[in-house]
């Protein structure tokens, strides 16, 4: 500690402010590490983090793959939380959905029910579907919807799920009132939840993709209707 005129300052930790925080929805651009202490209690964990595929999608194919994410992966991109991280987001809700959990099976407890959403990729090289972890009772579900159904709009995120994705998500817990999505992206579950009327908390390292959730929560849903 400091010595400040003959007395002990006590180092004082740094708040982390909103982003953005309006009709029940709030926004913070940052590391969710900082944010997920200073935190209530959630009905619901709706999120989907990296999977850490970065390095595994470098290069590649040709077109998709390889011309889209290398720059991605030298800047960092997609790298799996840590055991720690995966820990305190869960305590921060009663009940979890957790897209790409099956590359961090061992941060779960053993559950019926995974969800399941086909893609609807066809030839695409890109996987067929992608898997939740969830702490839901009753049977396995999957949910199908095309990335570039008619009448999408364009995905700001690389990884960004469909907003009829989440909103499906949502319904498998329709009692939730509360949401918190600590690696929001461009603001799905932000989004799908201002269209229930749900309180939700997103955290976002990366401001464009803060910036752009707020454009889309300020927007409504309009040319994002069906897109992620």
């Amino acid at each position: 500690m400091k010595e400040e005129n003959g007395m002990t300052a006590t180092p004082v930790e740094p708040i982390v402010s909103p982003f953005y925080d309006r009709d029940g929805i709030t926004i913070y651009n940052a590391d969710c590490r900082d944010v997920l202490p200073i935190l209530g209690k959630f009905d619901l964990l709706l999120t989907d983090p990296p999977y850490g595929l970065g390095e595994k999608l470098r290069g590649g194919v040709t077109g998709m793959i390889g011309g889209r994410f290398n720059a991605m992966v030298d800047a960092g991109w997609d790298v799996k939380p840590d055991s720690g991280t995966y820990q305190a987001m869960l305590s921060k809700a009663e009940e979890f959905i957790v897209w790409g959990g099956n590359y961090a099976c061992n941060e779960f407890p053993p559950s019926p029910c995974v969800l399941i959403w086909d893609k609807m990729n066809g030839t695409n090289p890109m996987a067929d579907c992608e898997i939740a972890m969830t702490s839901l009772d009753g049977g396995s579900r999957m949910f199908s919807r095309h990335h570039f159904s008619k009448g999408c709009g364009g995905k700001v995120h690389p990884t960004q799920k469909p907003l009829p994705v989440i909103q499906w998500c949502l319904s498998m817990v329709s009692e939730a009132k509360s949401v918190l999505d600590p690696f929001m992206g461009s603001g799905t579950t932000l989004v799908a939840a201002k269209l229930l009327g749900l309180r939700a908390v997103g955290i976002e390292i990366n401001r464009e993709y803060c910036e752009a959730a707020v454009q889309r929560l300020r927007q409504g849903v309009l040319s994002f209707d069906s897109s992620g």
